[in-house]
C-alpha cells in the first residue's frame, strides 16, 4: 500500500497483434488503483471480451511495480465519507475483478516489483501469473487495521493451504515469488525486467490457439470448486458437445489427422 499523495494511476492501453495489454501507470504512488482505475479497466476488460480480434490479454505495471493497491491516503479520508460511498467503492473494485474472472478470453499477470493489498487481488484475479524474481506479494491490510477485500481470501484459498493464507493475511509480511512459484500459486518466475516480455510471448501462444473452447474451459474451472462431481460432469458434457460441431474443433481435429500445425483464427 502507498503512503504517499500522488496523480492518479492511469490505465496505458496497448496492441500488439491479438495481445491486448494494460498498463497501470502511476509514476509517484506504485500504481496505486483507484474507483476510476477499476472502471476503466472493467471496461477495457468487458470490451476485449467481446471482441474477436483480442485473443488474449495482459495486465501490468509501468515503473518495475506492479501494484501498490489503495491509497494510504485516500482509505484514510475515506473515513469522513458515508458508508454508501465507501461501499460503492468497494462495489466498483468487486465489478473489475468478475470482470476479469468472467471474461471468456484469457487474462496473464505480468509482475515485476510487486503487487500488494488490491493490487494483489487483481493480479490474482488473472487466469496466470508471470512474475520477476524478488517480486514481493503482500496482503497487507492487517498492518494498518483493515481486513482484506477485493477477493483475495477467496483467490488465496482457492491455491495455498490454510496455513499460509492465514500467515499472508495476518501477518501482512511479503512472500516472494519464489515460494508461491513452488507452491503452486505463480505459473513462472522469470529473471527481473522480463515479466512482461515473458507474459506477451505466453499471451501469444494461448491467442493462436482455440480461444473459444478457452471461454469455455474457464467456465469450467471457475464452477469446478464450487460443483459437485455430477453436476461437473454434466457441465463439461455440454461443453465438449456443444464444441464438437463449431468450427474450432473441426479444423483441430483435420489438423491433427492431417498431421500440420492448426489455424484457429477467426473460428472462434
Amino acid at each position: 500500500m502507498n503512503t504517499q499523495t500522488a496523480p492518479a494511476t492511469e490505465l496505458r492501453i496497448e496492441r500488439d497483434g491479438p495481445v491486448l495489454v494494460l498498463s497501470l501507470d502511476g509514476p509517484n504512488s506504485r500504481n496505486s488503483i483507484s474507483p476510476p482505475v477499476y472502471k476503466a479497466i472493467q471496461n477495457e476488460i468487458i470490451t476485449a471480451g467481446h471482441d474477436s480480434a483480442v485473443r488474449a490479454i495482459v495486465l501490468t505495471g509501468l515503473h518495475g511495480f506492479f501494484s501498490s493497491g489503495g491509497n494510504i491516503n485516500n482509505l484514510k479520508e475515506s473515513a469522513k465519507s458515508t458508508m454508501a460511498q465507501v461501499s460503492g467503492n468497494t462495489d466498483g473494485l468487486n465489478s473489475m475483478i468478475l470482470a476479469i474472472r468472467n471474461c471468456p478470453t484469457p487474462v496473464i499477470a505480468a509482475i515485476e516489483g510487486g503487487a500488494a493489498g488490491a493490487g494483489l487481488s487483481l493480479a490474482l484475479a488473472c487466469d496466470m501469473i508471470v512474475a520477476a524474481e524478488g517480486a514481493k506479494f503482500v496482503v497487507a491490510y492487517v498492518k494498518v487495521g483493515l481486513a482484506p477485500d477485493g477477493g483475495v481470501t477467496h483467490f488465496l484459498s482457492e491455491g495455498l493451504p490454510r496455513q499460509i493464507v492465514s500467515e499472508m493475511c495476518l501477518t501482512g509480511n511479503p512472500v516472494e515469488s519464489d515460494r508461491l512459484y513452488a507452491l503452486g500459486l505463480v505459473n513462472a518466475v522469470v529473471p527481473a525486467g522480463e515479466a512482461l516480455e515473458s507474459a506477451k510471448k505466453m499471451a501469444s501462444k494461448l491467442a493462436a490457439g482455440a480461444v473459444g473452447a478457452m471461454g469455455v474451459i474457464k467456465s469450467e474451472i471457475a464452477a469446478a470448486p464450487h460443483n459437485d462431481l455430477a453436476t461437473q460432469l454434466v457441465l463439461e458434457a455440454q461443453g465438449i458437445n456443444t464444441a464438437r460441431f463449431g468450427a474450432e474443433a473441426a479444423e483441430g481435429l483435420a489438423a491433427f489427422l492431417e498431421k500440420r500445425k492448426p489455424d484457429f483464427v477467426g473460428k472462434g
